[in-house]
């Protein structure tokens, strides 16, 4: 048997957008700038994929830029923020955003800018007073996670981007791993800027969403043509901005039954995962947290060598985001969270999809504990070794 639970690094991507796409791979070449009927034609679905995306928000259409990944609209919403505020060098962030924005933010400091990251409890989640006393005048930008992608701790987004428009600072958003599997709202949380990620959402990789509430100062971050209303520059990937607004449409009208299911199954897996391993711990909030991911330390044991275990009787897990996990260090969600070392490098997440089977979580559950007691038996550093 195979199974895949690590969905929070990338996706299946679904056979109804896989089918969606198809035409634009063929018949429905044009180019959407072109001012006949090949291009027209193709216009049209873009147009239609856009209005797709913006109602899993609940955004307007006109709000909404096509771009690579979730990466690029990280980096367009700091950057293209900094660049409408050049008199502010201020940015605020946390301790345990994806490398997409810290490393964005922290690059900045080579230009002059300050950088607070502020920090998170031992249960990952932040205390909105450091935002409020972190703001001042120079402030250009906040820039706040929605949804941890290590522990699926979810931050108070609507309550600290009050903050920050109290402030008259913008707020921007990585809501890549919150999109899909949480309902969000635009119009009634004050997010300036939000940024998605199309294969967290059984959309293809290579495509995501940049969006920018009507009259936030945004400069573009990619020059040339005149493509998303002149905020994005580049003939528009067509295939996958379809795919996109179709994952789109599917995942609002399912949002709620893939909530109960994924949440139905987590925590089948987590209880039995505490229960049946010995010294084992829960990473994160146990309940403010998306209803698909689960983050477990099996302490005295590396997880790499988990991973490899799990990995050899075909189940697929990580040991933290995909963009760190080919470090030996402690991920910085876990240092940041004061997880002690010997948990911090047996961490391994677990995270689900609507394609996930009970069959399979039983599956893990048998596999699991012994993997657990072989690895641990072997530690130098286990209890049981004495010393």
């Amino acid at each position: 048997m195979e199974v895949y639970l690590d969905n929070n690094a990338t996706t299946r991507t679904a056979p109804e957008v896989v089918e969606a796409m198809a035409p634009f791979f063929g018949a429905e070449y044009g180019n959407p700038s072109s001012m006949h009927n090949f291009g027209g034609r193709v216009k049209k679905h873009i147009d239609e994929a856009r209005e797709k995306a913006a109602a899993l928000i609940n955004a307007d259409p006109a709000e909404i830029v096509f771009t690579s990944c979730g990466t690029e609209s990280d980096n367009m919403a700091i950057r293209g923020a900094l660049e409408a505020e050049p008199d502010k060098r201020h940015i605020i962030t946390s301790k345990v955003e994806h490398p997409a924005v810290l490393s964005a933010a922290r690059y900045m400091k080579r230009f002059g800018y300050r950088v607070t990251e502020l920090s998170v409890d031992g249960q990952g989640l932040l205390d909105l007073n450091e935002l409020r006393d972190s703001i001042s005048d120079d402030t250009a930008l906040v820039s706040l996670m929605w949804a941890n992608n290590e522990t699926g701790v979810l931050f108070p987004i609507k309550e600290a981007a009050e903050i920050a428009q109290s402030k008259g600072v913008p707020f921007h958003t990585d809501a890549v791993q919150a999109v899909g599997k949480i309902p969000i709202d635009v119009k009634k949380t004050p997010v300036n800027m939000l940024s998605i990620s199309g294969h967290k959402l059984h959309a293809p990789k290579g495509i995501g969403v940049f969006y920018a509430r009507r009259g936030t100062a945004v400069m573009p971050f990619m020059h040339g043509g005149h493509q998303e209303n002149g905020r994005r520059a580049g003939t528009e990937n067509v295939p996958y901005i379809v795919g996109l607004g179709r994952a789109a449409e599917i995942a609002a009208a399912n949002i709620d039954s893939e909530f109960e299911h994924t949440k139905n199954l987590r925590d089948r897996l987590e209880s039995a995962l505490l229960e049946k391993c010995p010294d084992t711990r829960l990473n994160g909030h146990p309940e403010l947290r998306l209803p698909n991911t689960s983050n477990v330390s099996f302490e005295y044991i590396e997880g790499e060598a988990i991973l490899l275990m799990l990995d050899n009787v075909g189940i697929a897990a990580s040991s933290g985001s995909a963009c760190t996990s080919g470090s030996l260090e402690p991920s910085h969600v876990m240092r940041a969270m004061g997880v002690p070392f010997t948990a911090a490098h047996g961490s391994i997440r677990f995270s689900l999809s609507r394609y996930n089977t009970q069959e399979e979580i039983e599956y893990v559950i048998e596999k699991m504990p012994p993997i657990a007691e072989r690895l641990r038996a072997m530690s130098p550093f286990s209890p049981k070794k004495g010393g």
